[in-house]
């Protein structure tokens, strides 16, 4: 394309999926990652050289509307998937996850207003914003219901950018993706934190077991970002992406342990379920909007992407600390 565009959390696991792919397809990609005084770039130090040689680096906070306004100068596309993500954090520090994806979303939109570069934002919302499924596969039409402060925060995030492109025509399409996985994956989601804890030795502590969820494998996800930015016609439209077909979480350690050929004690650890009324028992994607709107189907099953991701960790096991539980 070589035009220039913004990844935001681009250090993230997505993000830095997301980051590979756009290099792939030409693009002068800017990465806005969170500024630390270790002059870490997140996951984005793990993509090969040739990747890293084609993109800018920034650092800032989404909190902080100038820098944001820097950021996003001069690019026509801005890919907003900077946010708090861990649900458990969300728990202990609501007001810093509120700050961040509600306020450090509004700078964004701010942002892309005074751009006149812009040419379409593509938010990041998550399935986590429809709660416990009240019918299934869930579609977009589906009631939202914040079962999480996580999850209140991105209700939030997703009205205001519905705000922004009805009251401004700001060309804005929200991406709400179903539970990604994957190579570069935090140890807080699901399949790293079993995948970290079997190959480590000992017993497995997990949370429930019961519940359900569409797993995607992330490279198809990062795919979807990339349509949507080149889709004609959905500004204004919320486009969810899974597989539509989900499992349990002990059928998900199932396949995990026949691929490692391992069988593990598995624990309750308390810690790891979360609070009365908040657990979201069952999510399953109905992407049918996806699939006209975009030509997006997941290309990768739950068992090829699982072997890629172990493949990955088994390579990767410095970079996780499987004895701690970091919420």
């Amino acid at each position: 394309m070589n035009e220039r565009v913004l990844v935001t959390g681009a250090g993230g696991f997505i993000g830095s999926h997301l980051v590979e792919l756009l290099v792939s397809e030409g693009c002068k990609v800017r990465a806005f990652v969170r500024y630390n005084s270790g002059n870490r770039w997140g996951m984005l130090e793990q993509l090969q050289a040739a990747v890293m040689n084609e993109v800018e680096v920034v650092t800032g906070d989404l909190r902080d509307g100038e820098t944001v306004e820097r950021a996003i100068a001069g690019c026509a596309r801005v890919f907003h998937l900077g946010a708090l993500i861990a649900i458990p954090y969300s728990y202990l520090s609501p007001d810093d996850v509120v700050a961040t994806n509600v306020l450090g979303t509004q700078n964004v939109l701010n942002a892309c207003r005074k751009n006149s570069s812009l040419e379409r934002l593509i938010h990041t919302s998550t399935s986590e914003v429809y709660g416990t499924a009240q019918y299934t596969p869930i579609d977009e039409a589906h009631p939202l219901q914040a079962q999480s402060p996580y999850a209140a925060s991105k209700i939030a995030a997703d009205k205001v950018v519905e705000s922004y492109h009805l009251s401004y025509g700001l060309p804005a399409v929200t991406i709400r993706p179903f539970n990604a996985f994957g190579p570069r994956q935090s140890a807080r989601a699901i399949i790293p934190t079993i995948l970290t804890q079997v190959l480590a030795g000992g017993s497995l502590k997990l949370g429930t077991l019961e519940t359900r969820r569409d797993f995607t494998f992330v490279q198809d996800t990062a795919r979807a970002f990339w349509l949507a930015s080149e889709a004609e016609g959905v500004e204004g439209l919320v486009l969810n992406v899974g597989t539509g077909k989900d499992v349990t979480i002990r059928e998900l350690l199932d396949i995990i342990f026949a691929q490692l050929d391992r069988c593990v004690d598995v624990q309750l650890d308390e810690n790891r379920v979360r609070p009365k009324g908040s657990e979201v028992e069952v999510l399953q994607c109905n992407a049918d909007l996806a699939r006209r709107s975009l030509g997006w189907v997941p290309r990768q099953t739950l068992e090829q992407g699982l072997e890629l991701t172990a493949n990955w960790f088994v390579a990767h096991q410095n970079l996780f600390r499987a004895e701690l539980y970091n919420v």
